[in-house]
């Protein structure tokens, strides 16, 4: 019952603990030394309950699954360039705009998938896109980074590569053997998994929000507007290319998602470990406000679907 209490519910615990992070930092101070650990965890999760299988439907429209994650890896690091060009000229500092950027480069995980599901998307589709994205971050987004952040900071390209790997695809492919060899206690990982990696994601942004309690408070109103309209301008990129490449309503909506909520939790750990807090705090914003938008989205479908028909 816990379980299914914190999965289903991780739009207002991620808000809740945001705010008790910043009305008290030293609840989540103390992990400090751990957040990378906790990202490691939700992508094990993600291996564990994740179905290779269902991407096979998917399969038979390859070229979709390329166009989508090639959408994931230019839409959105352009947008966050845009946002991060906009924040300097704004009086922003290089650490906040280098924020902007990690976020946009870092493609969608699991809460999109969940997502897709709950707005009746294409989940075969969005499961292989994040199949192919993750396989592809270590690589794209150190890359994205330092082509796009390299004037703002020194970007360490290959520590970053590595840490990638070792948060993303060695806990994933650790997570799928698992699931593989092991589908006896499937069920029970379907139950407690999603759980898992909810609780690491409210415990990465509650920390870096506790991190930068500070500079929350002294933040210019204009880094709040640039972190709503990259992720409203990531479902707006997303439905467009869609329809510009002729998918079906429901490959529209997957493709929206993945592109508008990105992978914030892993922006916010890589801006962390390899920059400082202040770069980890567009990542902290953005998660917060896409998980809230995102959950908005299927909440407004769900009631949608619940109207009663008027009479004409």
């Amino acid at each position: 019952m816990i379980w299914q209490l914190i999965s289903r519910n991780l739009a207002p615990l991620t808000l809740v603990g945001a705010i008790a992070a910043y009305f008290y930092p030293p609840a989540f101070l103390i992990f400090k030394d751990y957040f990378l650990w906790f990202f490691a965890a939700t992508m094990f999760a993600i291996g564990l309950v994740m179905k290779p299988e269902k991407a096979k439907d998917a399969l038979s429209k390859p070229i979709s699954i390329f166009i989508g994650v090639g959408a994931q890896f230019s839409i959105m690091p352009a947008l966050g360039f845009a946002a991060a060009s906009i924040a300097v000229w704004q009086g922003a500092s290089p650490a906040i705009a280098l924020g902007f950027i990690i976020v946009g480069s870092a493609p969608g995980a699991m809460a999109s998938n969940v997502i897709c599901y709950l707005l009746g998307g294409a989940v075969a589709f969005s499961v292989a896109m994040t199949l192919l994205a993750s396989t592809l971050s270590p690589f794209m987004t150190p890359l994205l980074v330092e082509f796009l952040g390299g004037e703002y900071m020194d970007i360490p390209f290959l520590p970053m590569m590595k840490t990638i790997f070792l948060i993303v695809v060695l806990p994933l492919a650790l997570g799928m053997l698992l699931h593989s060899r092991f589908p006896q206690y499937q069920p029970n990982c379907e139950r407690v998994a999603p759980a898992i990696a909810a609780l690491a994601i409210i415990i990465i942004c509650s920390y870096a929000v506790a991190a930068n309690q500070e500079r929350i408070a002294q933040t210019p109103l204009i880094i709040f507007l640039l972190v709503v309209v990259l992720n409203a301008g990531g479902y707006l990129a997303g439905w467009l290319v869609g329809g510009l490449f002729n998918f079906d309503r429901k490959y529209q909506i997957t493709l929206a998602v993945e592109i508008g909520m990105q992978n914030a939790g892993l922006g916010v750990a890589l801006a962390l470990k390899h920059f400082s807090p202040e770069t980890a705090l567009p990542g902290a914003l953005f998660a917060v406000w896409c998980i809230l938008t995102a959950a908005g989205l299927s909440r407004w479908k769900k009631l949608k679907e619940n109207e009663p028909i008027s009479a004409i």
